[in-house]
């Protein structure tokens, strides 16, 4: 049974300077958002890092939430919440997977993403999936965010430039005739 299940937690991150996370939810299920929310903002608090909140129509909005915010404003990660229960239809498994593969692709492209969508079969798995007390997967996603952010930090952020480069004191000594010769 999964409820008796132990894992391995890891140790919070620390931060030398502020983070700040942007908390999308899709309250489509509002009670499990409210939970996944305490749960994500209570993990937030707990490492001293602050939080915005934006709300969306539903879990397919929640990847563009994500990638129009990093675009336009300036977070240093983003958790991804919300709640999908089975239903009749194959929507259900649209709305999983799409949401989850957009998700992904945006942290493959290096934003730092804790992905606290549930996908369940009934509402009871998601109760206690998002309850701060039990499963506290909202934490669970902020905590993940969180310890991206911490490992971007730790690789020091983009050591490979895109493009041309300029050229350098060393080349245009030995050599280059106008200085703007590409290195």
């Amino acid at each position: 049974m999964a409820g008796s299940e132990t894992h391995y937690t890891w140790p919070r991150p620390a931060f030398d300077k502020p983070v700040k996370l942007l908390i999308v939810v899709a309250p489509y299920y509002r009670d499990i958002a409210d939970d996944l929310i305490a749960g994500a903002k209570a993990e937030i608090e707990a490492v001293g890092g602050s939080w915005d909140l934006v709300e969306v129509p539903g879990a397919l909005e929640v990847p563009t939430a994500v990638a129009m915010a990093d675009r336009m404003s300036n977070f240093d990660g983003y958790v991804a919440l919300g709640c999908v229960i089975r239903g009749e239809t194959t929507h259900y498994d649209t709305v999983c997977n799409d949401s989850s593969r957009a998700l992904q692709l945006l942290g493959l492209q290096g934003l730092c993403i804790g992905n606290g969508i549930l996908t369940v079969e009934n509402r009871d798995q998601a109760v206690v999936r998002a309850d701060p007390d039990a499963q506290n997967k909202g934490g669970g996603a902020a905590a993940a965010a969180l310890h991206l952010v911490a490992l971007g930090r730790k690789w020091g952020g983009q050591s490979k430039g895109v493009g041309f480069r300029p050229a350098t004191e060393s080349y245009r000594l030995a050599g280059g005739d106008d200085g703007n010769t590409i290195a």
